[in-house]
């Protein structure tokens, strides 16, 4: 169910996933603003948003507890969040060209969206809070479901 309290974790992972975004605002991909966005998909990407947000700051069951089993779940999503830093890195010295924004990693499609969707879910499973896990899944249908759109359009 979850317990009410802060987590440091999340507001690591937070700051992880805002100041990439940040900087981004000021080096969008050329041709980024000419991109149409599906109306249901920018609903659920926005619920989602809100959602995970407010989810994940309102429980403290994301930090850390001592050692168990359940701690390589917050070892993935660390590990994915480091991922998605490595991500932006490479993105922030490329062209920042469309297909820059939208490229993959290691096999992972539209990584910059895959990658924290992915990280918050399992740390919704470390946590143990399916109400984290919900979010995620409607955030993941909205933004990587755009990405991908947005994607299949650049291919044309």
């Amino acid at each position: 169910m979850g317990h009410f309290g802060f987590s440091y974790v999340v507001l690591i992972f937070l700051i992880m996933l805002s100041v990439p975004n940040i900087i981004w605002a000021k080096h969008k991909p050329k041709g980024y603003t000419n991109l149409k966005e599906n109306k249901v998909l920018l609903i659920f990407e926005r619920v989602g948003q809100v959602c995970v947000t407010c989810t994940a700051l309102v429980f403290s069951d994301f930090n850390i507890h001592g050692w168990s089993a359940w701690c390589f779940w917050l070892i993935a999503t660390a590990l994915l969040m480091v991922m998605y830093e490595y991500w932006w890195i490479r993105y922030f010295k490329s062209e920042k060209s469309l297909k820059d924004f939208y490229s993959s990693l290691w096999g992972i499609p539209v990584a910059g969206a895959t990658l924290p969707v992915i990280a918050f879910f399992l740390l919704g499973v470390y946590g143990k809070v399916i109400w984290l896990m919900v979010s995620v899944v409607f955030l993941g249908i909205g933004h990587i479901g755009i990405h991908l759109q947005h994607l299949k359009e650049i291919k044309q």
